[in-house]
């Protein structure tokens, strides 16, 4: 039986593509998610940094969405520098709060890293 592949996801900023619309870019991250979670197998994490941390914060609209990864074994990283930085260490809703050496490790351990 062939070994399934190991993909980390990483989000850097708030939603996906480079636009001002930000309704447009939570709108894109939360189909991509949703996709995401047809796929066999999930993936096996997704980091956040930058930007990115604000999607696992409370108020996200594509918290459904990484609760349900969540759920399906995908581990989310979130950047504690950038929680701080941003001021929302008391506002992660899901996943866990790791440092840089932790998404470098998911990285590493992955045979494919998708930035989005």
């Amino acid at each position: 039986m062939e070994k399934q592949k190991a993909i980390v996801i990483v989000f850097k900023t708030q939603g996906l593509g480079m636009t001002d619309n930000q309704p447009l870019k939570e709108k894109l991250a939360k189909s991509y998610l949703g996709m995401a979670l047809q796929m066999e197998p999930p993936p096996a994490a997704i980091c956040f940094y930058t930007d990115g941390v604000r999607l696992a914060c409370k108020g996200s609209p594509i918290l459904d969405e990484l609760k349900a990864l969540e759920t399906k074994g995908t581990r989310l990283i979130l950047c504690q520098t950038c929680l701080n930085t941003f001021g929302l260490s008391d506002e992660v809703a899901v996943g866990v709060v790791g440092g840089m050496g932790d998404i470098i490790t998911a990285m590493w351990q992955a045979d494919s890293v998708i930035t989005v």
